[in-house]
């Protein structure tokens, strides 16, 4: 999932999905600074995104979201309301 780094500590990045936000491991990426966008999966950044491919990536997963009616952070189906 797409996010943006927030804050950072020692091998730690905060970063956030609105509203969600939570702190994951960047260990295995070279440097992190507040604004990167990171492909994040099971706590780990796993790969720095430019704004733009964030963006995409983010809107193909709302459209996916919208059409099936499950949430994209949870996986939780929601009522659709057309």
């Amino acid at each position: 999932m797409p996010v943006v780094s927030t804050d950072l500590a020692a091998g730690t990045a905060i970063v956030a999905l609105d509203p969600v936000r939570k702190e994951i491991s960047t260990a295995l990426l070279d440097s992190v600074m507040p604004g990167d966008f990171m492909l994040e999966h099971v706590g780990f950044a796993l790969h720095k995104l430019s704004p733009e491919e964030a963006e995409r990536t983010l809107a193909l997963i709302r459209e996916v979201s919208e059409e099936t009616g499950l949430d994209a952070t949870t996986g939780e189906r929601y009522e659709i309301h057309r």
